[in-house]
């Protein structure tokens, strides 16, 4: 069966959208690779991350030294739904990264383990189970 020129056009739109998002992501790491206290400070500690949302954007969140954490999602349009600002605070306990905010999931504490998937990601996994991905600036 012979290929139409749409069959042809698609090949390569799908072609290209994975090399692009091959090259989003950054270097591969040979293997994900779990962090530790000392690793998660050294990556998070004074840089800009930011969480992938469902919906195709990036929220981002600010790990200050000293251990203040801040984020802003009035860019996705956060306040239909929650408060677009908060500050907090972050720490390391043992393999997690922990933060507390002022207003979000009422104030309640939240740790994470997190794991380098590239050179410039990162997955992590919420102690209640959620899991999602992130950019390091």
């Amino acid at each position: 069966m012979r290929a139409t020129p749409a069959a042809g056009n698609l090949r390569i739109l799908m072609a290209a959208a994975a090399l692009a998002m091959a090259a989003a992501t950054g270097p591969a790491l040979a293997t994900a690779e779990a962090l530790d206290g000392a690793a998660i400070q050294k990556t998070v500690g004074g840089k800009r991350i930011y969480l992938a949302t469902p919906f195709g954007g990036e929220f981002p969140l600010n790990y200050r030294p000293g251990g203040v954490v801040d984020g802003d999602g009035e860019a996705l349009g956060l306040g239909k739904m929650m408060a677009p600002k908060d500050k907090g605070r972050w720490w390391i306990d043992g393999p997690r990264l922990c933060q507390q905010w002022q207003t979000w999931y009422d104030g309640k504490a939240h740790c994470f383990t997190l794991t380098r998937t590239g050179d410039k990601s990162l997955r992590w996994v919420r102690d209640d189970g959620l899991s999602g991905t992130a950019r390091i600036e």
